[in-house]
């Protein structure tokens, strides 16, 4: 009796080229030659298969986070500390990931909370110039990993919107090596960079928005000073819009002079509702500190997820990459009145965009 279902499709070659071809084989060994197959390896020692049909962008941020040596300070399994997708909820309910996916501006969102360092770029924020720029220096190294949002359809593949990191770049043939988490259907394939640019350069119709890629590294922040609470935390959120919307106006409208007249500003104009933020991050700090002065030297570990006014309970880098002042004397707090309300996710890209890049 035949058995129901599917097993793996036939990749259309062209366009793509199977990577564990004679002629995959072959790009492997030139690129490598050339130095843009550094990342590879690190990844390759990773590689997983989405374990739902829908957790492509999960799959592929647990993927690189391990490849990266990132702590996730929280047990996966036993004793062991490990990123694996049932532990990327922060951002969005797995259930919900289950029935629908995840978006771009989510994963860039779950990639900032597990402690990474973030930079998301949109097809219609530069050009396949710059995607280039980009693969070679993420190939080129083992400190920096690319996630590609792409749809299937200009590949010939079935399916519609997908992620996966970028293992390898062949710069004489202009290929990028595409190490698809969906190992059931298809597995690492070659294709031109220039196809996977216009399969980036598509609109998500959850979002409409184009999609694009992401450059995911370990931040060089100390993690002793920094605690991360849920993107869904109405504090963190209020935090981020003061931080990107009241501050810049602020300064801009009152034209301080001295470091002291900045701060003085900002903080005088700190929301009432962000109190509870800091007050979170001091009480935290002080059961840190309590802790390792009665067992000793503690072992830094990030937060696990929090909602509402429950506390973080270990550091790492907050949401929003901001530095949270531990134990401030705030002056008499003016009330601001509530920003509209918007999608902590896209609040998150926003954000991602007012910091410098990083480079390894």
């Amino acid at each position: 009796m035949a058995t129901a279902g599917l097993y793996r499709r036939v990749l259309p070659s062209p366009p793509a080229m199977e990577f564990s071809s004679a002629e995959g084989k072959q790009l492997f060994c030139e690129a490598l030659q050339q130095g843009t197959m550094e990342g590879f390896f690190t990844l390759i020692s990773h590689f997983q298969t989405q374990c739902e049909p829908a957790y492509c962008g999960l799959a592929s941020l647990a993927m690189v986070l391990n490849a990266l040596a990132i702590d996730p300070g929280r047990k996966w399994k036993g004793p062991w500390r490990w990123f694996d997708e049932s532990m990327l909820d922060c951002c969005e309910p797995l259930e919900e990931v289950k029935v629908k996916g995840t978006t771009f501006g989510t994963v860039a969102c779950l990639a900032l909370c597990a402690g990474a360092k973030v930079e998301p770029f949109r097809t219609n924020e530069l050009t396949v110039d710059d995607f280039r720029s980009h693969i070679v220096r993420c190939t080129s190294s083992q400190h920096i990993h690319l996630i590609a949002s792409y749809h299937r359809r200009p590949f010939k593949q079935t399916g519609a919107g997908h992620f996966s990191p970028i293992g390898g770049y062949h710069a004489e043939k202009d290929m990028v090596l595409i190490l698809d988490v969906a190992r059931f259907k298809y597995p690492p394939h070659w294709v031109p960079l220039s196809l996977l640019w216009e399969a980036m350069d598509t609109v998500d119709e959850a979002t409409g928005l184009r999609r694009g890629f992401m450059l995911i590294s370990k931040t060089r922040i100390s993690p002793s000073v920094l605690y991360t609470l849920s993107c869904r935390n109405e504090s963190c959120v209020r935090m981020a819009k003061y931080l990107i919307e009241n501050i810049p106006s602020l300064l801009e409208s009152k034209n301080p002079n001295t470091i002291s007249e900045i701060v003085s500003l900002v903080l005088t104009a700190f929301p009432i509702e962000c109190q509870d933020l800091l007050r979170q991050g001091s009480e935290t700090r002080g059961a840190e500190e309590n802790y390792s002065d009665s067992v000793g030297p503690a072992v830094a570990s990030p937060a696990s997820r929090t909602y509402g006014k429950e506390a973080a309970s270990a550091p790492l880098v907050p949401p929003y990459g901001v530095e949270v002042p531990l134990v401030v004397p705030l002056p008499p707090v003016v009330p601001v009145r509530p920003a509209l309300v918007e999608d902590s996710t896209q609040l998150v890209e926003r954000f991602l965009h007012l910091q410098p890049p990083t480079y390894s």
